[in-house]
């Protein structure tokens, strides 16, 4: 168990710690225990305009700021959670009941992001643009968008953080950041990072809290972009708010991930990869491989093997080296996903393991839910329709490529989906007609911070990672100016 007590929950704005009203405070709850690790401020609209303040006030100093300082700050503050990588991986898998060891990949993970945006933070390309006039010059200039208000889940507070406000400062834009209540600790703990790595004050600032501070972070004027990573239900709320007052968001949502074993996949490689898909961090992913796709052929093999592995994962303590799936984020989350395996055989679903929460006595305080696995389900149900966020496996058979397409296109998501097979061109037909905008082909719950990544449909819009999320964060402006003595027609365009 994490040391919390001398954890520092005060927000920062404007570079200064805000201390804690006892009047307005949350608090975040262990999902092993279930007892309290801190309390966070609940913050109050007129403080969340106070951040965003701050950043606007800072952002006219920071946009002319060059592209080399805001790398060095960047690289600076890499060396800082790469200095802090352990001890915030524990942080954070005590916050949100992740595996040490996948805390542990994401907090180095989130390193290797802000390295490779501090590298693009002085390549901002403009262009000059040939006219059909020789006497016009034409040029355009990438300018940031001023305050990004940036939004995170809980399910990986640090990565989710990184694909934003990594891009963000290299553009140039100031920010406000609002974690999860649920798991806000990570976040918290990076306004000494910040403080430490030396960046202006208002460049960054720290927020927690509820619907007040949502509300007021998602409908000011002042904002030049949300970006948001939730629920589709929120996600959309965020949207509609920020259409009042015209401010772009990008929005990295839900999902119901396709994984697709055909008959002539290696078995050996693909039942591990359909196991990362769903049981790796509890389920609790977007890109869960939560529905599994498997040709009829292979399909009581493929199945049986995938169970034969689920029974045997050991649930424990997250932080426990020989733990292979701890609990989920929360009671609430577990009492969700327990109602959905509920309504799953109700509907005709064929449960063939886990379905509850374990019983061993050790584990009875925690929020934990066992590796569950139905086969026979419809594509058209409940189960394979909404996303559970949790390690509930959906098992569907087909028949033929174009069905397994069908049926993997068939929900409102659209964010990953995974193909096994050895078969090249199959590969890359399949891959072509999938629809959605991130596909692995013979592996899965792979990232990299040089590759995009989104959604289309419900899972949302924009790109995070790769040197498309800049664009997320930058505005083009045309710059025209003619060259000639020309005396012109002021009745008529000149074109």
């Amino acid at each position: 168990m994490v040391e919390t007590a001398i954890l520092d929950t005060r927000m920062l704005i404007n570079g200064r710690r805000v201390e804690l009203d006892v009047d307005r405070t949350i608090p975040v709850y262990s999902p092993l225990t279930g007892q309290v690790l801190a309390e966070v401020a609940d913050a109050t609209a007129e403080q969340a305009a106070a951040a965003i303040s701050a950043a606007e006030a800072a952002f006219d100093s920071w946009r002319t700021t060059s592209g080399a300082e805001r790398a060095r700050l960047m690289l600076r503050l890499a060396d800082l959670l790469e200095r802090e990588a352990d001890s915030l991986a524990r942080l954070e898998s005590a916050d949100n009941g992740k595996l040490l060891r996948e805390t542990t990949t994401q907090a180095k993970f989130t390193v290797r992001n802000y390295r490779f945006f501090a590298g693009a933070a002085d390549k901002i390309y403009g262009h000059t643009i040939p006219l059909d006039a020789w006497e016009t010059f034409d040029y355009t200039r990438r300018e940031p968008v001023g305050v990004a208000v940036l939004i995170t889940a809980w399910n990986s507070p640090m990565q989710l953080l990184a694909n934003k406000l990594a891009p963000a400062l290299a553009a140039g834009c100031t920010v406000v950041i609002k974690p999860s209540e649920i798991a806000p600790l990570t976040t918290l703990s990076l306004a000494g990072i910040i403080e430490e790595a030396g960046f202006p004050k208002g460049v960054i600032n720290i927020v927690t809290g509820g619907r007040d501070a949502g509300v007021a972070l998602t409908t000011d004027p002042r904002v030049g972009r949300i970006s948001f990573t939730g629920s589709v239900s929120t996600g959309q709320a965020i949207a509609r708010a920020a259409a009042d007052v015209l401010v772009p968001v990008t929005l990295e949502l839900g999902g119901k991930s396709a994984n697709i074993v055909f008959e002539d996949a290696n078995l050996d490689r693909a039942v591990p990869g359909a196991v990362a898909g769903i049981f790796a961090a509890g389920g609790q992913t977007c890109i869960a491989g939560s529905r599994l796709l498997v040709h009829e052929s292979i399909a009581d093999e493929f199945t049986r093997r995938v169970s034969e592995i689920a029974q045997t994962i050991r649930l424990g303590d997250p932080a426990d080296p020989d733990t292979q799936m701890g609990p989920v984020a929360s009671t609430v989350q577990r009492d969700r996903i327990l109602a959905m395996i509920s309504d799953a055989k109700a509907d005709g679903s064929r449960l063939i393991t886990g379905g509850g929460t374990p019983a061993a006595p050790e584990l009875a305080d925690g929020a934990f839910v066992e590796p569950t696995i139905f086969v026979d389900v419809d594509p058209a149900s409940r189960l394979a329709q909404e996303e559970v966020f949790g390690p509930v496996l959906a098992v569907t058979t087909f028949r033929t490529d174009e069905e397994a397409i069908a049926i993997a296109n068939s929900t409102d998501f659209g964010l990953a989906s995974g193909i096994w097979t050895q078969n090249v061109q199959r590969a890359h037909r399949v891959a072509r007609d999938l629809v959605a905008g991130t596909v692995w082909i013979n592996t899965y719950r792979y990232s990299a911070a040089q590759a995009p990544f989104g959604g289309v449909k419900q899972s949302g819009y924009g790109r995070e990672r790769g040197l498309e999320a800049l664009d997320e964060y930058l505005r083009t402006k045309n710059v025209l100016m003619d060259l000639s003595d020309d005396i012109r027609d002021p009745f008529a365009i000149k074109a």
